[in-house]
């Protein structure tokens, strides 16, 4: 994980209690940047791939202005999503490039096979939160049998779980698995979106079980705790983080509403952000009554207010410690040979999943855990 300057923490601090002041979230930390429609999937909770065998992405020097434009902003956390992003021929320049600009990068895939296709211990240098979507509706479960593997590429892995309403029961498998693999789970609702099928969950039922979940296995789901209770809100979302279409058109106030406003590849974004329209689109997404269950726009202000912030960073607080590099402790698919090994397992599995206690007065550096291999 890159090291941003202190002086880029006070910028955002400083936005943060602009936000506060005004009431208002005039300056997002959380970029969601698609940059293709292109994907390998064709998920019925998902309308962009119903384009993509006639989409053409954004030239390469085009995407490097919006990323300069972002770089410009508030933006702290930046997203590259899709389609799948992995399927741009560029992705490596791209990576890159956004390397030098101030914020973490999140990279968000579902592509199979990815270790034998791509050069992921390569790009993964360039990625500080690896997310892989895996779930029914990309109907590749089978990938959560490789979850070790994605962990040896250098990024802090997450999985990213997208519930519908006939899923909600097998939460709790995958989030189990996570846990035994070291990894994180993002816990999302499958949003309705226009041209697509309505996936979306009982939000009390999902609200219900998340937070149990949560419980049951603290430090594995990064979904924070106000994501499940806002759910059920009348209203529970906010502009604390913006969506940026393919095409490099800011989505505003959300992706919902299904209105683009101003191209970040020639406007400046923050010009616009503090500008009367960009106001008056905020407070009409104020007076928005639809539970979408978006996970951006309900959650992203947890990783920034102060009453919520421990809470929301707190699964990440031992990789954070540890460089942002990932422990893993996994069970072995043969049993152990004797009552020694299978104890030095669990050692390793409990403080891979809950880290170390630090002695009083002590300077512990922590640990990164191999995985364990027995032999046959």
């Amino acid at each position: 994980m890159r090291k941003l300057p202190k002086r880029r923490f006070l910028e955002v601090a400083g936005r943060i209690l602009r936000n506060k002041m005004s009431k208002e979230a005039i300056y997002p930390f959380y970029c969601s940047f698609k940059l293709t429609r292109r994907c390998n999937f064709t998920c019925s909770f998902c309308n962009c791939w119903h384009v993509k065998n006639r989409w053409k992405d954004m030239p390469t020097e085009d995407v490097k202005a919006v990323l300069d434009n972002l770089a410009r902003s508030s933006v702290i956390v930046c997203s590259f999503e899709g389609g799948d992003p992995l399927v741009r021929d560029d992705i490596e320049e791209l990576l890159r490039y956004q390397y030098e600009k101030p914020w973490y990068l999140l990279f968000t895939t579902s592509e199979r096979d990815m270790q034998a296709r791509y050069p992921m211990p390569k790009y993964g240098k360039y990625i500080d939160f690896l997310h892989i979507s895996i779930d029914e509706g990309h109907k590749n479960l089978d990938m959560y049998d490789e979850l070790e593997e994605y962990t040896k590429w250098g990024s802090i892995v997450t999985v990213q779980i997208v519930v519908t309403k006939n899923d909600i029961g097998a939460l709790e498998t995958k989030i189990r698995r996570c846990q035994d693999a070291g990894v994180k789970a993002v816990v999302m609702c499958a949003v309705h979106l226009k041209n697509t099928k309505d996936h979306l969950p009982d939000l009390w039922s999902m609200s219900k079980v998340g937070l149990e979940l949560k419980k049951k296995y603290p430090g594995v789901i990064i979904s924070p705790d106000s994501y499940f209770n806002r759910i059920t809100w009348d209203h529970g979302c906010d502009t604390s983080s913006i969506i940026v279409d393919a095409d490099g058109f800011l989505w505003y106030p959300c992706r919902v509403l299904e209105e683009k406003t101003i191209n970040l590849i020639d406007s400046d974004l923050m010009t616009y952000l503090e500008s009367p329209d960009g106001h008056e689109r905020r407070v009409r997404m104020a007076a928005c009554d639809i539970q979408c269950a978006w996970y951006q726009y309900y959650a992203t202000q947890a990783f920034v207010n102060p009453r919520e912030i421990l809470s929301a960073w707190m699964p990440y607080y031992r990789d954070l410690l540890n460089r942002g590099k990932q422990p893993v402790a996994v069970a072995p698919p043969v049993m152990p040979k004797s009552v020694t090994d299978l104890t030095h397992l669990q050692i390793l599995q409990e403080s891979a999943i809950k880290g170390l206690d630090r002695p009083v007065g002590a300077s512990l550096e922590l640990p990164i855990l191999e995985q364990t291999q027995l032999r046959p």
